[in-house]
């Protein structure tokens, strides 16, 4: 049996061990909830959509078809986490390949944990002119940890235990993205 097998027997393992804390139809919901908040909010901005990868590309595709206005879509990559269950500093892999000078920008991204990937890409847009940047995130952690007292996104899905969590965009060490439903690793 070759080592990969043995990973993906373990990651398999994992998923069928995890504890489902929201399943398909409760996402589904909580994304409905947010694109009716965004919408009222920004359908006459024409709002410049920044999906954070990876982990933002699950919610702001599940997001893009329930926003019944014009709005521009990119992408940006900065992440603390890699594949590690522990965030490092944050590392940017990529820049907005559009302009955000004097825009409103919403940055999706799956989750709120203690925040430092958010603040910072939230002040990077700031200080590259954007007129207004909101946050949109699928999951946010209860916890004290938050990297400013009582941090929260513009437009949040659902709220969930401090676990370690993957489906839904979230992952597992790089696997289980694309899980349905919000899972907790067991004894994370």
């Amino acid at each position: 049996m070759s080592l990969n097998t043995l990973r993906l027997n373990d990651i398999r393992l994992m998923r069928d061990e995890a504890e489902c804390l929201a399943d398909g139809l409760t996402v589904d919901a909580a994304i409905d909830r947010m694109a009716s908040d965004i919408t009222g909010q920004l359908s006459s901005a024409g709002p410049l959509v920044l999906s954070v990868m990876n982990g933002g590309l699950v919610l702001t595709g599940r997001l893009l078809h329930r926003l019944d206005f014009p709005l521009e879509l990119s992408w940006l990559h900065a992440s603390r986490y890699g594949n590690d269950c522990q965030g490092n500093e944050i590392q940017w892999h990529a820049n907005p390949k559009t302009d955000v000078k004097g825009r409103t920008v919403l940055v999706v991204d799956d989750i709120l944990d203690v925040g430092h990937t958010l603040l910072n890409i939230v002040d990077r847009l700031i200080s590259d002119g954007a007129a207004e940047v909101l946050t949109a995130v699928l999951v946010d952690k209860r916890h004290n940890r938050k990297a400013r007292p009582g941090l929260k996104a513009d437009f949040t899905g659902l709220e969930v235990p401090d676990r370690f969590l993957f489906g839904s965009g979230m992952d597992y060490r790089g696997f289980w993205r694309n899980a349905d439903g919000i899972y907790a690793v067991k004894g994370l």
